[in-house]
């Protein structure tokens, strides 16, 4: 699996866990110079608080376009060190 934002891979992986319809890339398959912390977080009842980057890809940036769980709830472990993203970026198969 590609996450693709503004014509750059930012993650691949052959190891993505699907939860909810969205792909969590292991955290080490993620491009880092491309992601800036993100203020951000939200809560979800079952996996727990979520945290967020914001995408910087040739001067463009995508605001919380990237999601992880740092402590993910018991439910959820199986996203634990691992990064989703939404807001236009395309995940597609190999």
């Amino acid at each position: 699996m590609k996450a693709i934002w503004n014509g750059r891979v930012i993650a691949e992986s052959d190891d993505t866990v699907v939860v909810e319809g969205n792909h969590y890339f292991p955290r080490e398959s993620v491009d880092p110079a491309l992601l800036r912390p993100s203020a951000t977080h939200t809560v979800c009842p079952w996996k727990g608080t979520a945290s967020y980057y914001t995408l910087e890809v040739e001067g463009k940036t995508n605001p919380d376009a990237a999601w992880f769980y740092p402590e993910p709830k018991e439910a959820a472990r199986q996203i634990t060190g691992r990064v989703a993203f939404w807001r236009g970026v395309q995940v597609v198969g190999g």
